[in-house]
């Protein structure tokens, strides 16, 4: 038999520090249902839900239609860019290394079936091994020695 226990105690870990990032964000949401509202939308994105569309994310969330969760994304008056600050300083924070960092930039392709998508052409990438129907991407992550974390598009925080 398979002693779980330090896997369940780290998946706890994880599960109470999610919540206080929740709890320290929560501000930015002006009101108690936009917070309930955020905080569910970030469960369901990283929870065991197939596909991570409003409906999905309602459903995961014992909602029965996805109502809230649009209106959170699309009509609900919050600083997104305040959010972004705050996410970003506690990754950064997390990742704080006596040793440094370094930027790693990555350049990928995403398979496309359609034309609907901005960008999409045949054109080589690495990451499907060829020509393909894709859109090229080019993602950039903070990496020490305690983890990494992706980086925003505004790269004016200072890393060092």
């Amino acid at each position: 038999m398979d002693d779980w226990s330090g896997d369940v105690a780290q998946v706890a870990g994880w599960d109470a520090e999610l919540g206080e990032l929740l709890r320290q964000v929560g501000d930015v949401f002006p009101r108690a249902d936009l917070r309930r509202r955020a905080k569910a939308c970030v469960r369901g994105l990283l929870g065991p839900v197939s596909r991570k569309n409003g409906w999905q994310l309602a459903e995961y969330a014992g909602w029965r239609r996805p109502d809230g969760q649009q209106h959170l994304l699309d009509r609900a008056k919050w600083d997104v860019d305040e959010l972004r600050d705050r996410v970003r300083r506690y990754a950064l924070d997390g990742l704080a290394d006596s040793a440094g960092g370094v930027l790693v930039i990555d350049e990928t392709g995403f398979a496309k079936k359609g034309k609907t998508s901005v960008g999409v052409a045949r054109q080589f990438t690495g990451s499907l091994g060829g020509v393909f129907p894709c859109q090229i991407g080019v993602c950039a992550a903070w990496a020490t020695t305690r983890g990494a974390t992706l980086v925003d598009r505004a790269l004016s925080v200072s890393l060092g």
